[in-house]
């Protein structure tokens, strides 16, 4: 085999082990069907970090993610760790990997499969096919943050107490480079291009809104729409077929994918993509949780991982050919009726015949199959 990959493989905590496994074994497969050759290797990070070394992102592990071409990451975190100081919870892990790695653009596409529509919790969902562009190192969750004792009353003449605060921040190079990604991402697809802020509250939104008039001219086929984002909440749920590109702060992008998720039918079909400049490597993953009510019961749904393999060939390692055999035998799978549990929902009697139940391996082993 001539192309070799350097893979860091992070299993996880709850269902990761279960959902990356399956992913880690699809690229196994595709990559022996077009002639690569992943090289992947095992490193800790999250909850089970903590665990076995007492921090959430041992240097072992991102220094290996440094040194590789993508890292496939499942997820971290549970109830478990929930007591722990912030700065060394499960979750740390992910934003430690983002910085350490240098990655600032996260893509989260949202399609909704021809064979799910009766899984959406939309009565009429359309043809949902969107692309949310989130700025992943700056804003509220890097910003400044801490608590204080305060002397001040609330109208009533309560005393507030403990105050605690958390600062927004974003300078115009990290918009700027954001905003682009975009654009670019537009004029590949649709060329739509949605800013979602909340421009008539923050300054930080009206900076960013600011930023993006300067950029249009340079894009001039690129339509382009500004919605706050509480509307576009809403529109979301309204009109999700009219969307193409989604750009927008970390925190609006987080939640917003979330409900981009839901309406597709599930977060366990929506992979992910944390991307830096170009040559450096990539993060790849679900945007779904640990979900450790679940696990270790065969009940994930493996398809966002597995897609988040889909998209780092596409994306990042440039083996398109193999993408897309991924994501047709994902099709097919799904057309033939293999549900997980999440995505099991019984539409009219005619299609209850078809649908076929199965957990985590089985759903993976008919994709498997599926690949041409």
């Amino acid at each position: 085999m001539g192309r070799t990959y350097n893979i860091v493989s992070i299993p996880g905590d709850g269902i990761g082990p279960e959902t990356n496994g399956a992913a880690v074994r699809v690229l196994e497969a595709v990559a022996e069907k077009y002639g690569f050759e992943p090289r992947i290797t095992e490193y800790k990070a999250g909850g089970c970090a903590i665990d076995a070394f007492g921090v959430p992102l041992p240097g072992e592990t991102l220094h290996a993610a440094q040194d590789s071409d993508a890292v496939l990451l499942g997820a971290v975190g549970g109830p478990r760790w929930d007591m722990i100081e912030a700065e060394r919870r499960p979750e740390q892990a992910i934003l430690g990997l983002r910085q350490g790695m240098h990655l600032y653009a996260n893509l989260r596409p949202a399609t909704l499969q021809k064979e799910l529509g009766d899984v959406s919790p939309l009565k009429d969902p359309g043809d949902i096919d969107l692309l949310i562009v989130r700025e992943l190192t700056g804003g509220i969750y890097f910003g400044k943050q801490g608590s204080y004792k305060s002397s001040e009353k609330l109208f009533d003449g309560t005393r507030k107490g403990v105050i605690a605060f958390d600062t927004e921040t974003y300078s115009e190079a990290e918009i700027t480079r954001i905003l682009r990604r975009g654009f670019e991402f537009a004029m590949k697809r649709r060329k739509k291009l949605t800013l979602v802020d909340k421009a008539n509250v923050l300054n930080t939104s009206r900076f960013w809104r600011k930023i993006a008039q300067d950029l249009a001219p340079e894009y001039p086929e690129v339509e382009m729409e500004y919605l706050y984002v509480d509307n576009c909440s809403m529109q979301l749920v309204s009109r999700p077929s009219t969307f193409d590109v989604i750009v927008t702060s970390n925190m609006f992008g987080d939640i917003l994918s979330d409900l981009a998720g839901q309406i597709t039918g599930s977060v366990g079909l929506l992979p992910s993509a944390s991307l830096g400049n170009p040559g450096m490597p990539g993060l790849f993953e679900p945007i779904h949780g640990s979900a450790p009510d679940i696990a270790g019961q065969k009940k994930a749904n493996p398809i966002a991982s597995i897609l988040s393999v889909q998209l780092m060939l596409k994306l990042h390692l440039g083996e398109k050919d193999a993408a897309e055999s991924i994501s047709q035998a994902v099709r097919k799978t799904l057309a033939e009726g293999a549900r997980t549990p999440d995505i099991a929902v019984h539409g009219d009697e005619g299609s209850k015949s078809k649908i076929i139940l199965v957990n985590t391996d089985e759903m993976t082993d008919r994709i498997i199959a599926n690949l041409e």
